[in-house]
């Protein structure tokens, strides 16, 4: 938007103000500067240029957003957590099959979320009162899940805070994880406005914790404490759908203020991004931008001939 405002031409200048934006935003909406930056260095390599000029922009994009979000909303982290001390190392093995079922995860969640659009694209087929329809209809649903099971609706920052604090067995979370996936799917899916960040990071929480709540009772003899799987798990389905690792962890770190979990967090999204690699799954951004490009050349195919003279 700046760049046209301004009426910027020169391609380098309009790929900084994009990356800039993109680093403000995030470190904005998260509370999270450091994640904001890495993410346009780590997400946006293939885009973005790398001058001084530019890196400069970042930088100061995502400082001054978060100096905006803090004078508004407090310095308190987004997410309000227990703060953890660093596990023993004889619980890594576990942190590290826990970025394994991640890494598989995360190549189906990107499976479903492309499938999701497509079937509802065949649905629509850009009649509006199909639209409307579809869009009466799952507001309705969603209207009677806020009063019986709210833990299915919303973006679900709130709802990590609630699991963390303990009061969920392994089976409910499990359940919640389940049905967070349908709902996440059917809004996505959907082209409802709104992004992917915080309910994948609710389901990282979900499905984290209810791990280590088994793994406390499977192996009684080592001092697990769940709450640090849920943690590891936002950072595994980052890292495993996103396929930006260190995104990912500096995120979930800025966002709990949990800096002791560092090592389990690097083990387990390392891990989720390599078995995703190994089982061939694209980044989602890969994946929308591939499926917007060929939504788009597809309906210029279908477009009638301009003869010469029009």
């Amino acid at each position: 938007m700046i760049s046209d405002i301004f009426r910027v031409k020169n391609e380098d200048t309009r790929h900084s103000l994009l990356a800039a934006g993109a680093a403000g935003g995030l470190a904005a909406a998260f509370n999270a500067p450091l994640a904001g930056i890495m993410f346009v260095i780590e997400e946006m390599r293939p885009q973005f240029r790398y001058t001084l000029i530019s890196v400069r922009a970042v930088i100061i994009s995502a400082v001054a957003a978060n100096i905006v979000f803090r004078v508004i909303n407090g310095q308190d982290a987004v997410i309000t957590m227990p703060q953890y001390d660093a596990p023993e190392l004889s619980t890594l093995g576990l942190f590290l099959l826990l970025g394994a079922l991640f890494g598989v995860f995360g190549v189906l969640f990107n499976y479903l979320i492309t499938l999701a659009q497509d079937l509802f694209v065949k649905f629509h087929r850009n009649d509006r009162k199909r639209y409307l329809l579809t869009g009466s209809m799952i507001g309705g649903c969603f209207g009677l899940l806020l009063l019986y099971v709210p833990e299915l609706t919303g973006g679900g920052i709130s709802l990590i805070p609630t699991i963390t604090n303990g009061g969920y067995g392994a089976g409910i979370l499990l359940l919640l994880f389940v049905g967070r996936i349908f709902t996440t799917l059917l809004c996505f899916g959907s082209g409802a406005p709104g992004g992917i960040f915080a309910p994948m990071l609710a389901l990282g929480t979900l499905f984290g914790y209810a791990f280590g709540l088994i793994a406390k009772v499977w192996f009684p003899e080592l001092n697990i404490e769940p709450g640090m799987f849920a943690i590891a798990g936002m950072g595994a389905l980052f890292a495993a759908t996103v396929r930006a690792p260190i995104t990912g962890i500096l995120l979930v770190i800025e966002m709990t203020n949990n800096y002791h979990l560092i090592l389990p967090l690097i083990i387990t999204s390392l891990g989720a991004v390599i078995f995703a690699q190994l089982l061939g799954g694209q980044p989602i951004y890969s994946q929308l931008l591939h499926r917007t490009l060929k939504n788009q050349k597809l309906q210029q195919q279908d477009l009638p001939p301009q003869s010469p003279n029009s």
